[in-house]
């Protein structure tokens, strides 16, 4: 496997949430179904319409703004935008989260090797927690330790990592962060532990 030698010279791994260990479309197409369901109860629209609309906008442009596109097109009230918010803070999804395969491995691998798994993510905690009850950890739920940026400072801060290290008797060298994104690689850089972009372990 692409992960084997990475085993080999850490003791702790600290991954991101969003798009390292689970497509984080998963999630934000599954609130936007529930969101379109509810405007279709409390406005008479079309949900399945609601639906086709904010798939193409985020494939489109993304997450951002989706709300008010989607509002704006549909003549969605602007009261909304508070359910909306809030769905995607605690919404219960229709279908559990799914780990990437070669990610699963991976964490199923460390285990074995009875080395660390550290979740260190960068958005709203309250979110993140609502995600993370939500993703099929497969058993491995019991061998995570979460950590929010939100709680010491965001990334690139090195804050946050270095509380790990601090905590947990680690030394920088024994430590790898995966990320996907620029500021995930500054975060590293910054802390000095060593950086694993997750396109390099996903093979789709």
């Amino acid at each position: 496997m692409a992960f084997e030698h990475y085993l080999k010279d850490k003791q702790a791994f600290v991954f991101e949430l969003d798009d390292v260990l689970y497509p984080q479309k998963d999630y934000l197409l599954q609130v936007y179904y529930l969101f379109a369901q509810f405007i279709e109860y409390a406005e008479q629209i079309s949900a399945d319409e609601i639906v086709k609309s904010m798939q193409q906008a985020y494939v489109t442009t993304g997450n951002d703004d989706i709300f008010e596109i989607t509002a704006a097109q549909f003549n969605i009230p602007l009261k909304y935008k508070m359910n909306f918010d809030m769905l995607f803070l605690s919404a219960r999804l229709p279908l559990k989260l799914l780990m990437f395969n070669e990610m699963l491995s991976f964490l199923q691998e460390i285990t074995v090797e009875r080395k660390q798994i550290f979740i260190f993510t960068n958005e709203d905690p309250m979110m993140q927690l609502n995600k993370i009850k939500q993703v099929e950890w497969n058993g491995l739920e019991s061998y995570l330790t979460v950590y929010f940026a939100a709680e010491t400072a965001y990334k690139p801060s090195l804050a946050g990592i270095q509380e790990i290290l601090d905590k947990h008797n680690l030394k920088k060298e024994d430590v790898l962060m995966v990320g996907k994104y620029k500021v995930d690689e500054e975060c590293a850089a910054n802390a000095g532990v060593d950086y694993l972009n997750v396109d390099k372990l996903l093979v789709t």
